[in-house]
């Protein structure tokens, strides 16, 4: 179903005024600020309510970090200080067994929750003990590209199921740092906002391009102008730690990869997964090996009976099963 402009106004003042209750709620004294578009409309937000707050970036250091030119355009707008931390590649692999044992996962996905890591540690040694995230923005306004594509229906059962279960690793790192975690687009009344719109607002066209998060991005462009429609960049891409993977792929040659796949009998999804593999089982150990009908079959961890997501390898089923499985479920 289409939406009328009048529609989409009304939705854009109503999502306005429930960031802003959301983000005067959480109460926080840092900002995990990428520059991407859903912490630039909490920075945004905090400062119209009159609060300046400190902002923390992470940027693997010799690298692009294409984040690091808007978190510093957001920062001097509307934070109080900006403090940006660089990572070097000798520092940022060390770190990884610190994250791996906190999360107790070998996930290809790492060098995302590094990032997170890094950025929280760095706000403990601020001696900052609350911190706001833009979790679940992606996931409820629909963010992520391979979304773009869905019907109407799909995405709304999409969305209305992976919003019971959405998880992030900022929660579980924050907890092993003493670090409260808020995240204002989980907020209840915002959750139930984002769950009772229309897809079309959620997808949609600006210019030449289609745009997830089409809503948010048009509610808060006049104060974030042009860069409300900045493409998404996942946390790797943005910091500049996805080139940690070339780093680790270097350390593996191909003979040495296919050799541990059959040692350890398990179809490591590429070089990295392995990598991480390695340090998991110093760290953690052996993968817990469960007796449910419903077992990963990468890891052979257990799978709960309402995810298809493995939370120790990261392994996900395809999105039909997915959306079929969890509606015969309901």
């Amino acid at each position: 179903m289409s939406v009328s402009t009048q529609d989409a106004e009304t939705a854009c003042t109503q999502l306005r005024s429930l960031v802003s209750a959301a983000v005067a709620e959480a109460d926080t004294d840092a900002l995990l600020l990428s520059g991407g578009l859903d912490t630039s409309i909490l920075a945004a937000v905090s400062a119209a309510q009159g609060t300046r707050t400190t902002a923390i970036t992470v940027a693997l250091a010799g690298t692009r970090a294409p984040d690091l030119r808007y978190a510093r355009r957001i920062a001097q707008q509307f934070c109080a200080e900006h403090h940006v931390i660089y990572v070097t590649v000798d520092a940022a692999l060390e770190k990884l067994s610190t994250v791996i044992e906190m999360l107790r996962t070998f996930d290809p996905a790492l060098p995302n929750d590094l990032v997170i890591y890094t950025a929280l540690d760095a706000a403990r040694q601020l001696g900052i003990t609350r911190v706001m995230t833009g979790d679940a923005a992606d996931e409820l306004f629909a963010g992520y590209s391979y979304m773009h594509a869905l019907s109407s229906d799909v995405m709304r059962t999409y969305v209305t199921r992976i919003a019971k279960t959405m998880h992030f690793a900022s929660n579980s790192l924050g907890a092993s740092l003493d670090i409260a975690i808020q995240q204002p687009y989980r907020n209840q009344q915002l959750m139930e906002f984002a769950l009772s719109l229309d897809p079309a607002v959620l997808v949609r066209e600006h210019g030449q391009s289609v745009y997830g998060k089409w809503l948010l991005r048009t509610a808060f462009e006049p104060e974030l102008g042009e860069l409300a429609w900045r493409a998404k960049d996942p946390i790797e891409v943005g910091s500049g730690a996805a080139e940690l993977r070339e780093v680790i792929r270097r350390t593996i040659s191909d003979t040495e990869f296919e050799a541990k796949k059959q040692r350890y009998s398990m179809a490591f999804m590429n070089k990295e997964q392995l990598y991480f593999y390695e340090i998991y089982r110093a760290v953690v150990g052996a993968v817990p090996q469960g007796h449910n009908k419903r077992r990963c079959p990468l890891c052979r961890a257990d799978l709960p009976a309402n995810k298809l997501h493995c939370a120790i390898c990261g392994f996900a089923y395809p999105l039909t099963r997915y959306l079929t499985e969890r509606s015969e479920s309901v």
